[in-house]
């Protein structure tokens, strides 16, 4: 099988296409990107959203509704090598919060812990080399599975839904973040140029290389819609499934619990 991921194609000289990728190249496409950006992800990340992501993640951890007492509450944040929601969730939840972060990227992920030693002196945060299809957790170990920006970069979003409804506790949440498609006339084609063209023009400035954020531009377009991905995750067994839109749909977040 073969994924489609956008690629500028310039026949006549203008328009998009896609490009094929077979889905076992898709991983090493990813581990590849994120290789190079891992040390300047988070400054990009204020350049590309003009700052926005920062509301939009503290938003993402308000709605999990933390424990704030002496209950120990612990949650899996897939995708999240430099610890951006990991951080956050530690700081917003009770003292008994625990975040285990697990990421397939090695560089992304000693990024995370280099930040969790200077920033959070190592505690209740920790940080794995792990792959969201392939969980090296028991059954029914958390209390809720967490993932920003990282779930359209999977290579199989069931397997991850499914491993995620599987270390899941009863009752325990699961609850994503990402790019989605927007839902507010002329917003939806100023934000297609932007994307197309400012953030991997800005990639190159920072990182010299505008490459990997084309990539991660193409994926958020490749992603199914709010409705397509609520489908998904209720497939994978979740119920009470919603999602809410930021930003005109430029991101949304999705959740569903394991009864």
């Amino acid at each position: 099988m073969v994924a489609r991921i956008m690629s500028e194609e310039r026949p006549g000289g203008t328009g998009f296409g896609y490009r094929q990728v077979a889905e076992d190249d898709r991983q090493g496409l990813v581990n590849e990107v994120f290789a190079k950006v891992a040390h300047r992800y988070d400054q990009m990340n204020d350049l590309m959203s003009a700052g926005l992501h920062r509301l939009w993640k503290d938003d993402f951890v308000t709605l999990l509704a933390l424990p704030r007492g002496s209950r120990p509450f612990h949650v899996l944040d897939l995708a999240g090598g430099t610890g951006d929601i990991a951080f956050r969730i530690a700081k917003t939840g009770g003292p008994a919060v625990e975040v285990t972060v697990a990421d397939m990227s090695p560089e992304m992920v000693a990024v995370g812990a280099h930040r969790a030693r200077t920033e959070m002196s190592g505690r209740r945060c920790r940080f794995i080399l792990a792959n969201a299809e392939a969980l090296p957790f028991s059954d029914k170990s958390f209390d809720a599975c967490t993932i920003a920006f990282g779930i359209r970069n999977v290579t199989h979003i069931d397997r991850a839904l499914a491993e995620a409804f599987r270390v899941l506790k009863p009752g325990g949440k699961f609850q994503s973040l990402e790019f989605s498609h927007v839902d507010v006339p002329g917003l939806d084609v100023l934000y297609e140029a932007y994307s197309m063209t400012a953030i991997p023009a800005m990639g190159k400035v920072v990182t010299g290389d505008g490459a990997p954020y084309r990539y991660l531009v193409e994926s958020i377009r490749t992603f199914p819609d709010q409705e397509s991905f609520a489908h998904i995750i209720s497939a994978a067994g979740f119920a009470r499934v919603g999602y809410r839109n930021l930003s005109g749909g430029i991101v949304a977040i999705h959740w569903g619990w394991r009864i």
